[in-house]
């Protein structure tokens, strides 16, 4: 990310027709100054801000917010639920074998596309091949995924319990349903995106397309995160 010595702010302010002492300053105070002219400037002047400011700090404008929390509404592809536990498999706590859907689809692109279909002695069992091998490959990059998330936990300092283990109740864990778990997945995943702090994701095609501002009450821009304003 680029420092604020780095940042050419003059075409910026040039657009606008806004003096170089103007404040707050693009350069010194960029999310102050989307926070005002988000919606006065286009979208290539716009992603000179992606270099300058982080998805978590651009949370702060209410514009964006709005934008991505709209954006998550549509449902889009890479908010499935197959797209979304090969992308970010740490946030997922299902106990399925990752990379099943990647070899499901390795299998059916066999079975319909190569060679188109025929000889399906073959195809099947290149299907049943290039599937296991797409099965292992996705399993693999999970598995070292969770051991860097658990290696992480690891070197966390512990806390000071203390507790009585005689007076310790024991809780049977509730197993929510495949369901449930998957309905949960899906919202801790869209509200990190909402957030700023979900990786691996494109937020420019959302925080400067001005199409997420459709139908938005403009008057109401900052009450769907008011609890979080006033705290």
């Amino acid at each position: 990310m680029l420092t604020a010595s780095q940042f050419d702010e003059s075409p910026v302010l040039s657009y606008l027709g806004l003096p170089p002492s103007y404040e707050p300053s693009p350069r010194t105070a960029p999310v102050d100054f989307l926070r005002k002219h988000v919606r006065e400037l286009p979208p290539h002047l716009l992603k000179l801000f992606s270099s300058h400011t982080t998805p978590k700090e651009r949370t702060a404008v209410p514009v964006i917010r709005n934008r991505r929390l709209k954006y998550v509404e549509t449902n889009p592809s890479e908010f499935s639920v197959a797209n979304a536990k090969s992308s970010w498999p740490v946030l997922w706590e299902g106990r399925e074998r990752p990379g099943q859907e990647q070899g499901n689809d390795e299998r059916s692109w066999a079975e319909k596309e190569f060679m188109g279909g025929g000889s399906s002695q073959q195809v099947g069992k290149l299907g049943a091949l290039l599937g296991e091998y797409e099965e292992e490959r996705e399993s693999e990059r999970v598995r070292i995924a969770r051991r860097q998330r658990a290696e992480y936990i690891e070197s966390l300092p512990e806390e000071d319990e203390d507790t009585d283990e005689e007076e310790e109740e024991i809780l049977i864990p509730y197993e929510p349903s495949p369901t449930e778990s998957e309905e949960t997945f899906l919202r801790i995943v869209k509200e990190r995106f909402i957030y700023g702090f979900l990786e691996s994701i494109d937020y420019d095609q959302v925080d400067w397309n001005e199409q997420w501002d459709d139908d938005l009450d403009r008057d109401a821009e900052e009450r769907w995160f008011d609890d979080e304003d006033e705290s």
